[in-house]
């Protein structure tokens, strides 16, 4: 995956746009097949839970379904975006000790998977307004600096590509 340029605002607009939308197309449609469930198959003891749960999970099912159809849809771009980056970010996060210690070692794999990391979290974190760990990912980032001119390491991003985290 390659980290690209997005727009903060039309990322946060259709971010909530979309958050809204789901909750109310599961709150409506919960509810809808709930009570057509009730209405349908009355239970003698009046407890409906499982109808109730029956009318969340497929409204779940539903939104999950009309989401995947349209996640490359132009209106969806910043939010896919993001959404694949989250992924990509957590693939390295869940090999991190290995990659960190291949990197000290002089890995350039290593080295790109961690310099991938931290700019793609960078980004997200500015999208999300998530600044309270700014200063922890600068230092994580003079760390690898400190490595790539001792090993005389030059890291180019377009390089980077997730299959580089096999071997880890």
């Amino acid at each position: 995956m390659q980290l690209l340029e997005i727009d903060k605002t039309r990322y946060r607009k259709h971010l909530n746009i979309v958050i809204a939308a789901c909750i109310a197309v599961l709150v409506i449609g919960s509810l809808g097949i709930a009570r057509v469930l009730i209405v349908a198959f009355p239970d003698p003891d009046g407890s409906h839970f499982h109808w109730n749960l029956t009318g969340v999970v497929l409204t779940c099912v539903m939104i999950a379904a009309v989401l995947k159809r349209v996640q490359y849809h132009p209106f969806m771009y910043e939010v896919n975006y993001v959404w694949q980056l989250k992924q990509a970010l957590n693939k390295v996060t869940r090999k991190m000790a290995k990659v960190k210690k291949a990197a000290q070692q002089g890995d350039v794999d290593a080295m790109l998977a961690m310099q991938f990391s931290y700019s793609g979290s960078r980004q997200l974190w500015q999208l999300d307004d998530n600044t309270l760990t700014m200063e922890e990912l600068s230092i994580w980032q003079a760390e690898l600096d400190a490595l790539t001119k001792q090993y005389q390491v030059t890291l180019d991003l377009a390089q980077y590509d997730a299959s580089l985290l096999e071997k880890f």
